[in-house]
């Protein structure tokens, strides 16, 4: 049986290749403090993108009413996440830089060994 902490590192392993593919630059990956996480941090174009990403197994043949892995990025969740923007964008000297926050979701059919990424843009936090 596969965990959730295994499922979890596979789609941030399919979202890094993903975002890699369409040309960014990968700056950090689990960018960790005591109050948070971020899951991707990369850059295209001049502008830095920070990534949450959640992962789930799924069949893609049938669609259900179950909880959707997006729904998972709450208020809570979303001001930890503005904090650690505020510590990167800091520690790294770029205070002014333009930056966006995205949620990707990774959906993984395990029997068929494929995965959908979907893409919610520049979410305001």
């Amino acid at each position: 049986m596969i965990n959730t902490r295994i499922i979890g590192k596979m789609g941030e392993d399919i979202a890094t290749n993903y975002l890699v593919g369409l040309g960014y630059t990968l700056l950090a990956r689990n960018y960790q403090k005591k109050w948070g996480e971020v899951d991707i941090i990369a850059q295209k174009t001049g502008i830095i993108h920070f990534f949450e990403v959640k992962s789930v197994r799924s069949d893609f043949s049938h669609v259900t009413n179950a909880h959707t892995p997006e729904e998972n990025v709450h208020p809570y969740k979303l001001k930890h996440i503005s904090r650690m923007i505020e510590t990167f964008m800091f520690e790294r000297g770029k205070g002014m830089s333009p930056f966006q926050f995205h949620v990707l979701t990774v959906r993984m059919d395990m029997l068929r060994r494929r995965a959908r990424v979907c893409w919610f843009e520049n979410i305001i936090i």
